[in-house]
């Protein structure tokens, strides 16, 4: 149950900094889409995707490894 609920912030917080990350490309001269939705949830997309992968990559560094106690 705790590893959940550290896993689950884990990622939250992951997805907070990819998000802000992927806030500095400017994706709308990237794509060249006349609509801003399709760039937003591009963002959103990637950003998870980061989330994702950040989160593994945290805790296979850490917890499965048994640096976390």
């Amino acid at each position: 149950m705790i590893y959940s609920i550290l896993k689950f912030i884990t990622f939250v917080i992951c997805f907070m900094l990819s998000i802000y990350a992927c806030s500095c490309l400017e994706f709308e001269k990237f794509c060249k889409v006349q609509f801003h939705g399709k760039v937003i949830t591009l963002m959103f997309i990637l950003s998870f995707v980061l989330a994702y992968l950040m989160t593994q990559a945290i805790f296979e560094l850490t917890i499965y490894n048994g640096f976390g106690g």
